[in-house]
This record gives C-alpha cells, structure tokens and sequence, in this order.
C-alpha cells in the first residue's frame, strides 16, 4: 500500500507529461489552417494525413531519415562492439577506467558544441582538407558521420556493460575445448552481446530519427523529416501538419521497441 501511494504521483506525472502531449498531437495532426489567414481550424480532418501519404518531399524525407537512423545505428553497432570489447575483456583495469571516461566525457559537452566542431572539420577549409585535400563537404554523409559520434557513446555502454556480464570462465572453457577467438566471439560472446547492442540501438535509431539540428548544421541541402517538421511548424506555422508528421517518427520509434523487444534488449537498459 505505501508503495502504491509512493508511485501514484510519478507515474500520475508521466502519464500526464508522455501520454497527454502525445494525446494533444493526435488531435492537433486532425485540424487544419485557414489558406488566407494562417490561423488553425478546429475542424476534423484526415487532409494531413492525405498529405504525408501522397506527397512526394514528405515520402522521400521519410525513407531517407529512416534510411540515415538505420545506417547509423549499424555503424555505432560495428564501431562499439571492439571498443567494448577491448574495455571489458582486454584493458586493465587502469586502462578500462581512462577509457570509460574517455567514451562517456563526450556527453558532458554541449551537442551544439560537438555538432560545430564537425562543422568546422567538415569545412573546405577545415583541418581534414589541410591534411588530406579532401572533405565530403556538408551533405547526407557528413550528416552520417556527424550523428554516429554524437551517438556512439549511447551503444558502447550497454554492449560494454553486456560484455562485462559473460563470465571469464565462459570464454576460457571455449577455449579448452579448442575453439577459436573467432569461434568463441560469434557462437558464445555474440549471442550473449546481442541484447546489448539491441539495446543501444533503441538510443541510437530514436536519437537520430528525430535530430533535426544536426541536419541543420552538417546536412546541406539535405532534407529529414525532424527540420521538415521544423519548417512547418517555425517558418510555415502550420501546427495540425507539423503534429502528422510528428507522429511518423514517433510510430517508427514504437515499431522498432516492438521488434527488438524480443531481444531482451529491454531488460538490457
């Protein structure tokens, strides 16, 4: 009973604050603008929907920005698995601890800061260019990269702290028995690290379906559906079609935690 009446008001907030906004842009993605005045029509409407369904810029933003959430996910993925590892199973303890702080440092700096900073690298006539003569300049690319940094820290830590999990003696006993490093990584330690890396996945996928500065500052011409809703909702001020776009990445991010729920990735976090 205490702890009942310790929880009600939390979880009273947050269905307020989660469930209540997400209430609001449902009802607000079913209205529309007056044409001349810009002001919003409290009327029912499915035009919006129409609109993101049939529109060729909202259907392209949209595979291009799961496109770019997917590719990142799978770089942080390929990029954390050697990094955690090595942390884990490998480095000292000495060593372990400097890296910890080196991978999670980076997330006590200011995203605007980092986001700058690969701004400035990427530039023409940035450090990359000076040393190498060559830049991929502001694009799609320099978007990848840019996102992957910001979140690799969000999947080394769960595939680190699911590597810390398996046993030293699980992986000598595959070595006893004459299995290979390569042998003993993909049929003892992957099944085991896969939770973990799902898990940092959720981060990752979620994070970069819905960054719109980024884009913004690395991305060029390029077009993704968190600046899109910006646009619409900033410099078009059309609320009701801002909210429908809103509700894309927000059912991607539901459809993913569905899938990957059978991972244990959940019980990971």
């Amino acid at each position: 009973m205490r702890l009942a009446l310790l929880l009600t008001p939390p979880l009273a907030w947050l269905g307020v604050a989660y469930l209540g906004s997400i209430a609001v842009l449902l009802v607000s993605s079913l209205w529309n603008t007056n044409e001349f005045t810009g002001a919003v029509v409290r009327t029912v409407t499915t035009d919006n929907f129409a609109r993101v369904l049939t529109e060729e810029l909202f259907r392209t933003a949209t595979l291009r920005t799961v496109g770019v959430a997917l590719t990142v996910t799978a770089v942080c993925a390929v990029l954390a698995v050697p990094i955690a590892l090595y942390m884990a199973k490998v480095a000292g303890p000495r060593l372990r601890l400097a890296l910890v702080v080196a991978v999670t440092t980076p997330l006590w700096a200011s995203y605007l800061v980092k986001a700058y900073a690969w701004r400035m690298l990427l530039s023409p006539e940035g450090p990359l260019s000076w040393a190498t003569g060559y830049t991929p300049g502001y694009g799609l690319l320099a978007t990848v990269v840019t996102l992957t940094y910001l979140w690799l820290p969000y999947m080394v830590i769960p595939v680190y702290a699911a590597f810390e999990r398996i046993p030293d003696t699980l992986v000598d006993a595959s070595s006893d028995l004459g299995a290979s490093d390569l042998t003993t990584l993909r049929t003892i330690l992957a099944p085991l690290v896969f939770p973990g890396i799902a898990a940092g996945s959720i981060f990752t996928f979620s994070l970069s379906l819905g960054d719109y500065i980024a884009v913004t500052i690395v991305g060029g011409k390029t077009q993704m559906l968190g600046n899109i809703i910006y646009g619409q909702l900033v410099t078009a001020n059309n609320q009701p079609l801002a909210a429908a776009l809103s509700l894309i990445p927000l059912v991607a991010i539901i459809g993913y935690l569905f899938a990957v729920r059978r991972t244990g990735a959940l019980e990971s976090l």
